[in-house]
Order: C-alpha cells, then structure tokens, then sequence
C-alpha cells in the first residue's frame, strides 16, 4: 500500500469497509493529513457508485471540525441522489459545529428530498446547541452519542 499511487489508494473506497479499503485510508490520512478531504472532494466528483460517493463523505467525518473542504464535500454531497449520501453529508455538518453553515443549512431544507429534511434539521439542532450528538440524540435523551471513528 505504501508505495501505491493516490489514485490506485483511493480506487480501493468502495464503501464496503473491507481490509484493503481501511489500509488505504490510513495510507492517505498518513500521507496528506489535513489536506486529505481534498483528494476525497475529487474522488466524489469522479464517483458513479453510491458506496463510493457515501465513503468519501463517511471519510470526511473526522475533518469535520478542521477542514473547510470536509465542509465543502457535504455541502456537494446535501444534494446527492443517494439519501445515504445525503444522510452523511448531514452528518458532517453536525460534527463541524460550524455556526458559519447554519444559512445554508436552513436554505437547503425547501429544496430538501424525503428523509434528507429531517437530518438537515437535526443538523441544524446539533450545530445551534454545539452538541453533535443531537445529530443521533434527536430527543436531547442523552442516551445516544455520535462518536466518530478513526479507521
């Protein structure tokens, strides 16, 4: 893996979890650092594959707070024809806290598909109470927390 080129690492997303996909991340996190949600943005946009499309946002989840284009991504991602897609696009909103995102958040709701208005809305919840587990905890039960994973 170490000396596979970035687009033979990122050709192993398949949004299946799988080994190889898992090596791969931790190869261009190693590699890029805070700068990896940039080769995710480009991933996307050359992805046909729901799962391919749903693992470059999923990826993103732990830039959520450092990275404007971890942003960007979901905010590509609001308007994808997978509600999966869009659910995890969503969710990094909510892990980024960013207040900065609220209009466009609130804009996004009128043009919003099916389940998509509701997890914009608990995105909404999340960031305004700057608490991320409201993203999951959408009754403030305090019983569900939304920890994100580093694979």
């Amino acid at each position: 893996m170490k000396s596979d080129s970035p687009s033979q690492l990122l050709d192993a997303l398949d949004g299946r979890g799988s080994e190889k996909e898992r090596e791969a991340i931790r190869e261009l996190r190693r590699r890029y650092g805070t700068e990896f949600p940039q080769q995710l943005i480009a991933h996307y946009k050359s992805a046909r594959a729901w799962r391919v499309r749903a693992a470059c946002v999923f990826y993103c989840l732990e830039f959520a707070r450092v990275s404007d284009d971890a942003v960007d991504l979901a905010k590509i991602a609001i308007t994808d024809r997978s509600k999966v897609v869009r659910y995890r696009a969503c969710m990094v909103f909510a892990c980024s806290l960013r207040m900065d995102v609220l209009p466009f958040l609130k804009n996004a709701i009128q043009t919003a598909r099916g389940e998509t208005r509701g997890d914009l809305v608990a995105a909404i919840d999340a960031i305004e109470h700057q608490n991320q587990n409201f993203f999951l905890d959408r009754g403030h039960t305090g019983m569900t927390t939304l920890n994100v994973i580093v694979v």
